[in-house]
Parts: C-alpha cells; sequence; structure tokens
C-alpha cells in the first residue's frame, strides 16, 4: 500500500529496456498485449478487471463516493507544508482543516448498506473500519498513505494534530494500524521526516 518513489540517482536514468517499452514515461506503467498504460487509476481499473473475483478478492469499492472522499487533502496539506510565510500560514491551515472535515463527515455518515430499512433503531454516525465498508479497498490504498504521512509531518513540522473532533478519521487510521496490510508497508515515521526536510519550509 506504501507509494514508493521511484526517482532515485541510481535510476534517474532508465535502462534501454524501459525506453524501448515505454519511451517518454516514468514509472509506474504497465504494458498489456504491445499496450501502454501509464495511469496509475487506469492500471488499477485494469488489473482489478483482469484479476476478477472468485479467483482474488474484489478491491473496487462499492460507493463511487468512496473514490473521491478525502480526495483533495493531500493538495491542501502540501500547499500547507511548503508555506514559508507566516502570514498565510492561519489561512492554510484553514483550507486543510476543511479538508479534513469533509472528509471525517464521510467517514462518519453511514453508507446505504449500513442503514436497515426495517430497523426501528435509526444509525446516524457509521461504524464501518474504512471508506467503503469493514474492508480495505483501493480507495484506501490510495488515501491511507497520504493520511499518515500528513499525520507523521504536519506534526513534527507545524506541530499540528488532526483534531480529537474528528473520530471519523481518528477510527479510520486506527483501523488501519491494525492491519498488517497496512503496518508491514509503512515506512517508518523517521524515514517520511527526512524525505520532508526539504519540502517542509520553515515559515518566516
Amino acid at each position: 500500500m506504501r507509494s514508493r518513489n521511484t526517482t532515485s540517482p541510481s535510476s534517474s536514468r532508465k535502462p534501454a529496456d524501459l525506453q524501448n517499452l515505454a519511451p517518454g514515461t516514468n514509472p509506474p506503467f504497465m504494458t498489456f498485449d504491445g499496450e501502454v498504460k501509464t495511469d496509475v487509476n487506469k492500471i488499477e481499473e485494469f488489473l482489478e478487471e483482469k484479476l476478477a473475483p472468485p479467483r482474488y478478492p474484489k478491491l473496487a469499492p462499492n460507493h463511487p463516493e468512496s473514490n473521491s472522499a478525502g480526495n483533495d487533502v493531500f493538495a491542501k496539506f502540501s500547499a500547507f507544508i511548503k508555506n514559508p510565510r507566516k502570514d498565510a500560514n492561519e489561512n492554510l491551515e484553514k483550507s486543510l482543516l476543511k479538508a479534513l472535515r469533509k472528509l471525517d463527515n464521510y467517514l462518519n455518515s453511514p453508507l446505504p448498506d449500513e442503514i436497515d430499512a426495517y430497523s426501528t433503531e435509526e444509525i446516524t454516525v457509521s461504524s464501518r473500519k474504512f471508506l467503503d465498508g469493514d474492508e480495505l479497498t483501493l480507495a484506501d490504498c490510495n488515501l491511507l498513505p497520504k493520511l499518515h504521512i500528513i499525520k507523521v509531518v504536519a506534526k513534527k513540522y507545524r506541530n499540528f494534530d488532526f483534531p480529537p473532533e474528528m473520530t471519523g478519521i481518528s477510527r479510520y487510521l486506527n483501523n488501519a494500524y491494525a492491519r498488517d496490510e497496512f503496518t508491514n508497508t509503512c515506512p517508518a515515521d523517521q524515514e517520511i521526516e527526512y524525505a520532508y526536510l526539504d519540502v517542509a519550509k520553515r515559515m518566516k
């Protein structure tokens, strides 16, 4: 689930065979029957279609909204962490909080399949573990690593914590940390902090 940085001093020049397979593109990409796919989402969709149940578990969300939940959080975080101006910090932090609150609302809002039409008990807060239900999907694989990076980097370089009242995000991350698929592929906090050492700008 961890996104790896594929660019390093030793890999800045692509081997000749990669140049021939996909000229002008950078990893990740894949080829199938001579067709090159470079868009990560298209690659995921293709693999989901080919590696379909019952042989492999279905990874696509059942609810389309789960794919876009939290899709602006990382962009707001990037603007916040890269900002060097103290006078702009408050507004950028507010923008990040707004994006996080929107995600928190989605995580706390019951999905249609959580609501029993025949029950007299009204469910007002979701108890699901992940974006689309109680199992990990591709939507989680895209969002969870970014959310973990935000948690680590914002705390280290801006002393920013996710607000405790955002119970949906707290539940979401705690459920992720309880899964080996996530913890075994997460980089150490120190690695994340080091990766952002030159990205997080000192405010003036």
